[in-house]
């Protein structure tokens, strides 16, 4: 059974840092790319950061560059997104997905939700 699992969420003040965590079984981890989506408060859901399967690749939203971090431990099963300078605008449910191009599969997490405010 295909499980990713989001953790790390929560209220933090603006300026704060998170580290979002996803963890995944069911399939094999070291053949997917693994990406972070955002849906703010009304808005469409907006891809923030990926990661190539072997880790080497990553790319990011604009907004986000310079703040946020994606990473991945294949060992673990596991991609994270360590967030720095947290804005309000940062503000919604994140998501981790995995992806596969090649032959199209692609998994979601449940989402986990990040609030910045004061």
């Amino acid at each position: 059974q295909v499980q990713l699992v989001e953790s790390g969420g929560g209220l933090v003040q603006p300026g704060g840092s998170l580290r979002l965590s996803c963890a995944a079984s069911g399939f094999t981890f070291t053949s997917y790319a693994m990406v972070w989506y955002r849906r703010a408060p009304g808005k469409e859901r907006k891809l923030v950061a990926v990661i190539g399967s072997g880790g080497r690749e990553t790319s990011y939203e604009d907004s986000v560059k310079g703040r946020f971090t994606i990473s991945r431990d294949n060992a673990r099963n596991t991609a994270y997104l360590q967030m720095n300078s947290l804005r309000p605008e940062d503000t919604g449910i994140y998501y981790c997905c995995a992806n596969r191009p090649s032959t199209g599969s692609t998994y979601w997490g449940q989402g986990t939700q990040v609030t910045v405010s004061s």
